[in-house]
């Protein structure tokens, strides 16, 4: 195998980026995150499955370099399911987050949305949410489909709630001026979308607490099923899940706020969409890998903090267990 000086040493399964920094999570799910899998023609993802097999067989083609065996591998993970082996629906792709999610969040910030448009849009954007957790989950133990829907109905029923209550509230609220209601009401979608994210994972997750998550060495041994590991991993996604929708929803409000002000836009009124369009795009491809690359997929626990039998079972200090996405 060729070696080239901007790739690392391949290792199947493993990340070219350090998961023990940030700067090397972000790079990692930038990579993830790449939309530009989604255009892998079906040639290319089959040569790509082949040339990884081939790695395995210790079989490789003359002239394959890292550099081909690490875009192999980055095709892989981003459109087939590890667990499953199966085909990731295109839109809810890790990869097709950002652009499939877009239009969605462009039209939860709709400026002065009627009570339909908000429930409407805060339906859509919870029903992709669970479509995209549920494509993505965790299938080494499967989840039963009502586990699914409870967090579905959970979150939607969180996110419109928080909504209409909200919007309720600014409309009733005599002592603001409508120049300011018009202001609050473009932040009301933070609250109920971050709410019930949080709600979602909570809901299709908290099984784990009951059955626990698997734990392994460093030589990826398992060596037992931890209830306090699956707690932890829910606390880290759901502080991802809080902290996700902040710049998508903030960014572009506040924005929108200073571009409405200016001349160009009060003598083009019909730019005010795709500029908003356009901005909520770039929050939302900034916000999504720096959300998930707050802890490492990979996450780490101190073996006496966890239960007995699992202390009994190892010496290594420090165990590790995968969080999820």
């Amino acid at each position: 195998m060729e070696k080239t000086d901007d790739y690392p040493p391949f290792q199947l399964g493993k990340s070219r980026f350090d998961q023990s920094t940030f700067q090397g999570r972000l790079r990692h799910f930038l990579d993830i995150t790449d939309p530009r899998t989604l255009f892998t023609s079906r040639d290319k993802l089959n040569h790509s499955l082949e040339l990884l097999d081939q790695y395995k067989a210790n079989h490789l083609p003359n002239g394959t370099t890292n550099r081909d065996l690490w875009e192999a591998q980055k095709i892989k993970q981003a459109i087939i399911h590890p667990d499953t082996g199966e085909k990731i629906y295109m839109p809810f792709r890790m990869s097709g987050f950002v652009p499939f999610g877009s239009p969605i969040v462009v039209g939860l910030l709709l400026p002065n949305p009627t009570m339909k448009q908000m429930i409407f849009w805060q339906w859509l954007n919870q029903s992709h949410n669970a479509c995209v957790n549920y494509s993505n989950r965790n299938a080494t133990k499967e989840t039963p489909m009502t586990r699914f829907l409870f967090g579905y109905f959970g979150a939607v029923s969180s996110a419109v709630g928080i909504a209409v209550g909200l919007s309720f509230l600014i409309r009733r609220a005599n002592n603001l001026s409508p120049a300011v209601k018009l202001i609050v009401q473009k932040f009301v979608p933070f609250p109920a979308v971050a709410t019930a994210s949080t709600c979602n994972v909570i809901l299709m997750r908290n099984n784990e607490l009951y059955e626990g998550i698997e734990i392994f060495n460093k030589a990826e041994k398992v060596v037992g099923t931890s209830k306090v590991a699956a707690k932890k991993a829910l606390k880290e996604m759901a502080v991802t899940r809080m902290i996700l929708p902040a710049p998508i929803l903030l960014i572009p409000p506040i924005v929108m706020t200073f571009v409405e002000r200016t001349n160009f836009l009060r003598r083009n009124p019909r730019m005010h969409l795709p500029i908003n369009a356009v901005v909520t795009t770039l929050s939302f491809a900034f916000a999504l890998p720096v959300a998930i690359s707050l802890f490492p997929q990979v996450s780490s626990v101190r073996r006496e903090i966890l239960e007995e039998e699992i202390q009994k079972e190892t010496k290594d200090e420090l165990l590790f267990y995968n969080k999820g996405l």
